[in-house]
């Protein structure tokens, strides 16, 4: 087995991971902006960044000219092998419940605090310095390695499909930007916008992505707030007033294991449903609750693979000019996209809203006896010593993204996680060890 990971290399891509880390690099542009660089200057300076680190490393980077993308190469084989990375990264959140700045990397407790360190700035950093282990230790690349590096990939991948509109596609590769020891299918995401009345009597602005569980729904419209609250006590809603808004509070999650999490926007809508009458409130009460599998809604949707159907709602708005639900399900493997459309459209109909997709990843499904998933699942085993089975999750990666791919770590079965939450953070032995099996990864994909 080999050792490929040195105290030197541990120690630049620490410091590698507090750079990057560093940069905020939150889309900042409105979803129907024309602009450069296309999703602000933050996520732009984390691409440049990155790929200056590459260069240092000895590889050979584009940057494309309009911003989108950008990639590294080592190697001269005619085959390629594709590492996948995002540099782009959810808001922080509600930044009280942050021990640390979620933008200045924090070293403490054997761990690295800040927001990218899981998801997905961490892995990418320590799949990038496995690949300079391997360099340095003198294996010969009998293929092209090619490190992309996305910018979209928590809205709506339109790296992606520029890079795919302009360059080579990978033979093979893997997306660290999963659970080891991998995930072979992923369950279809659906977004979608629902679109109904405005109010002028009742104002709410809840939530900042769809594929996050909102921590946080602030309400301010009609009613007394100090009788509000009282009832929002007594109904055991948790949540603060603050001059004349009333902030819920909830707990955050990826809205792949929506679950986990506790929305706000579902209960704001419990406190207000039947007081401040309006369709989003109820809506959302009456017909999500508090249930994260949609079963109100579609009934039970489950298959035995992938499981059951898991619903998010992600964002809220109520103006006086419209109203806006915005929605993330994650889709078991087998299940059909529209007729859950078709569904959704006749519930929302009666309650004045339209609906219409925002985005649609299809579920991705690489046959587990296929020899990359054979491959990267022996790495894992042979490091580890530990038999878990692949995966079928409801994450999206870039894996969906080209042919021949599958998520490859970084995040290890009995670890916690913290992607999209306050205080995410990586271990620093999570963090070195993910490396050393992308060491061997790299190793067996390209120098064999």
């Amino acid at each position: 087995m080999n050792r490929y990971i040195t105290d030197t290399i541990k120690s630049d891509s620490l410091k590698a991971l507090k750079k990057i880390v560093n940069i905020p690099s939150i889309n900042s542009t409105k979803e129907d902006e024309r602009a450069f660089p296309p999703f602000g200057k933050g996520i732009d300076s984390a691409l440049k960044e990155m790929l200056s680190i590459c260069d240092k490393l000895g590889m050979d980077t584009f940057y494309d000219p309009e911003g989108y993308y950008g990639y590294a190469d080592y190697g001269e084989g005619d085959e390629m092998v594709g590492v996948l990375c995002h540099l782009d990264v959810v808001p922080e959140g509600d930044r009280e419940k942050w021990k640390s700045d979620p933008f200045t990397a924090t070293e403490r407790d054997g761990a690295v605090y800040g927001r990218g360190t899981q998801d997905d700035k961490g892995p990418t950093i320590a799949a990038l310095y496995a690949f300079k282990a391997v360099a340095d230790a003198g294996e010969t690349f009998g293929k092209k390695i090619r490190f992309i590096f996305g910018t979209d990939e928590e809205t709506l991948w339109r790296c992606m499909d520029m890079y795919k509109s302009h360059e080579k596609l990978p033979d093979i590769g893997f997306v660290p930007d999963g659970v080891f020891p991998l995930v072979y299918a992923e369950k279809g995401l659906l977004q979608i916008k629902m679109t109904g009345p405005g109010a002028t009597k009742v104002e709410a602005h809840c939530g900042e992505s769809p594929n996050v569980v909102p921590d946080t729904a602030e309400y301010c419209g009609a009613g007394d707030i100090t009788e509000l609250s009282a009832r929002f006590k007594a109904l055991s809603i948790p949540h603060t007033v603050k001059e004349d808004k009333i902030i819920v509070h909830g707990k955050s999650a990826h809205s792949s294991v929506a679950g986990d999490g506790k929305n706000a926007i579902a209960l704001l809508a419990k406190g207000l449903v039947g007081l401040q009458p309006h369709p989003a409130v109820s809506f959302i009460a009456e017909k999500i609750g508090f249930e994260t599998n949609g079963e109100s809604l579609f009934g039970e949707v489950i298959e035995d693979r992938s499981g059951k159907l898991t619903l998010n709602v992600g964002k809220l708005e109520i103006k006086p000019s419209f109203s806006e639900i915005v929605l993330d399900i994650r889709i078991p493997v087998t299940h059909d996209k529209d007729e859950l459309m078709g569904t959704l459209k006749e519930a929302a109909a009666v309650y004045g809203f339209d609906c219409q997709v925002f985005d649609y990843l299809p579920a991705l499904h690489v046959p587990i006896e296929s020899p990359l998933v054979q491959t990267l699942w022996k790495v894992y085993r042979d490091k580890t010593e530990d038999s878990t089975e692949p995966k079928i999750t409801g994450g999206a990666t870039y894996a969906r993204a080209m042919p021949n791919m599958v998520a490859f770590g970084a995040h290890f079965p009995n670890s916690k996680s913290l992607a999209h939450m306050e205080n995410e953070h990586i271990t620093l032995t999570d963090f070195y060890n993910a490396m050393d099996i992308y060491a061997e990864a790299i190793y067996r994909l390209c120098c064999q």
